[in-house]
């Protein structure tokens, strides 16, 4: 549970667990109160970011975020898509990232540090990255909900493609059978959310090879395209991603672009 003034908060996947729970929100939203006075007219912002390198994105979230804490700014969900970059959580172990510097100057591969929770992930092309900056008190939100509401937007987005996605007790993240096809890593503080869930659309997958991901030794890891025999474009997710997210989260979205938001919360 979130506590009323709470730390930093760091959420990931690294516990241990057996199988697969198949396990849905019932449709409308239950990760929030449905106190009237709390939800009535909810808006927030969906930014679709594109394809944005890391530390941009990582930047534009803590400048959002600083507004949302202040209250300046509705709740926001920035989608995009990184180049090839391996980030290392908090409690990230250098020893995951199996490629040396060598090689990963040869594949193009930025390594960075940062502040979510967690241990090492891959973000790439074709991987679609949805960080919400979304304020969870007013949301009447604790941690455990946010975390399955993520996992949620991206089961409702599989079953689109006839594909069964599920939870794994213990773990945080989306799975098809042992194959884990979307990963979470997040930061809350202030009762402000950062960073959030990676859904692998149609990645070059022999990325993940470079890394022991999340720090999980033996554990596959699938992706949209592997699933449905099919390249799948990013650019046919998003409208499938984003109506999700707008319907688990209960929001009312405007679409705006990057600059457009920048002018609204300068």
């Amino acid at each position: 549970m979130v506590q009323s003034n709470p730390p930093v908060t760091h959420a990931s996947s690294v516990l241990e667990a057996p199988v697969v729970v198949i396990s849905q929100f019932p449709l409308g939203g239950p990760t929030i109160s449905k106190d009237p006075t709390i939800n009535e007219a909810r808006k927030g912002f969906l930014i679709n970011g594109g394809f944005m390198p890391y530390q941009q994105a990582w930047d534009f979230q803590r400048q959002i975020w600083a507004r949302r804490v202040e209250g300046s700014t509705l709740d926001t969900f920035l989608l995009v898509q990184h180049p090839h970059t391996y980030t290392l959580g908090v409690r990230g172990k250098p020893g995951n990232v199996l490629w040396q510097e060598a090689e990963q100057r040869e594949r193009g591969v930025e390594v960075v540090q940062i502040d979510r929770g967690g241990d090492v992930t891959y973000h790439g092309p074709n991987q679609l990255v949805l960080y919400p900056i979304i304020h969870l008190q007013e949301r009447k939100m604790d941690l455990h909900r946010y975390l399955r509401a993520l996992e949620e937007v991206v089961i409702r987005t599989l079953a689109e493609y006839g594909v069964t996605g599920g939870r794994i007790k213990e773990y945080t993240g989306v799975w098809v059978g042992g194959a884990k096809i979307a990963a979470i890593g997040i930061k809350v503080s202030k009762w402000v959310t950062m960073h959030g869930i990676a859904f692998n659309v149609s990645p070059d997958l022999n990325y993940f090879g470079g890394i022991i991901p999340c720090g999980l030794c033996g554990r596959e890891v699938t992706s949209l395209e592997k699933l449905t025999g099919r390249r799948v474009p990013v650019s046919e997710v998003v409208p499938k991603i984003s109506r999700h997210t707008a319907d688990v989260f209960e929001v009312e979205m405007e679409e705006l672009s990057c600059d457009e938001l920048v002018k609204r919360i300068s």
